[in-house]
């Protein structure tokens, strides 16, 4: 049972994303807390958590209810309710958090347009406090390290007195999956780990070089074409000359690698990169 966790659910006013962030002292916490689905809604369900309300709450929100009558089909369906803590956000910004009166002390939340800040079982108030504030202040910086930004900020001001072992990120946006096919934009987890907070930011910085979609390209120099060509030799992809001309037979084997490298999301074929492929696979590969 997820006893004792503290998150963040909220919406990103500038695009409409969903997310949520959350840490625990409880193995592979973003199994069971954090649901999304984009331009429906974000719930974060903790305490005796019932997994449950994650789709229960997002079909209501779908069919129209406010978060009041969310909360309110919770409390005719769950019997346990007094001993749940969950928050939630619509699409609209509409924000909620509960904290059953059977939750384990300090236990509370803090909600306000278009976020919910919630933890149970923590060091005291000051940890939803920083959360939320964090979140608030830090508006210019995108909606993803935003979110663990707060995270972290509740980690800091105490977060789960029992400690730390595992954290979760889930943002959802329209069309923003993996090759635009469905919501689901960043879903990463530290399971088991010694700074769940810590490893989330790395994961993220990974995830945004394998999968973000750059907005500007340009086309490699003669130069660059050599060095790539050189390493497409000794990886053994390329059997042509070193000669520094972009042909069919180097965007073939250029393809392959991306394709090894997981950035296919990155690249749109032709000579044309963008600076963080092209720096991240000239560390990879120093060939001179």
């Amino acid at each position: 049972m997820v006893v004792a966790t503290f998150s963040l659910v909220a919406q990103d006013p500038e695009t409409g994303d969903l997310g949520v962030a959350v840490a625990s002292k409880f193995l592979a916490v973003g199994s069971v807390v954090p649901f999304a689905r984009a331009g429906v809604g974000a719930i974060a369900t903790q305490s005796y958590a019932n997994p449950r309300f994650g789709p229960q709450g997002l079909a209501l929100l779908e069919q129209g209810a406010s978060p009041e009558g969310v909360l309110e089909a919770f409390r005719r369906t769950d019997p346990g309710l007094e001993r749940r803590q969950f928050g939630l956000v619509s699409a609209r910004g509409e924000a909620l958090t509960f904290t059953g009166g059977e939750c384990h002390p300090w236990a509370g939340g803090r909600a306000g347009k278009g976020f919910a800040a919630q933890g149970n079982l923590l060091a005291g108030p000051q940890v939803v406090e920083a959360m939320v504030e964090t979140f608030l202040q830090e508006e210019r910086v995108p909606f993803p390290e935003r979110l663990l930004l707060a995270l972290k900020a509740g980690e800091e001001a105490g977060g789960d007195k029992r400690g730390k072992q595992s954290a979760a990120l889930l943002v959802v946006g329209e069309g923003k999956g993996y090759g635009g096919l469905w919501d689901r934009y960043i879903d990463l987890r530290a399971d088991d780990h010694p700074e769940p907070v810590e490893e989330l930011f790395r994961l993220l910085s990974l995830h945004r070089l394998l999968f973000e979609r750059p907005k500007e390209r340009r086309p490699l120099t003669p130069e660059e074409v050599r060095w790539l060509q050189g390493v497409l030799r000794s990886l053994g992809l390329y059997a042509g000359e070193v000669h520094g001309e972009f042909d069919e037979a180097t965007e073939r084997a250029f393809l392959a690698l991306i394709g090894m490298e997981n950035l296919e999301e990155r690249y749109q074929g032709g000579p044309e990169v963008d600076e963080a492929t092209l720096s991240y696979l000239k560390r990879r590969y120093p060939w001179s």
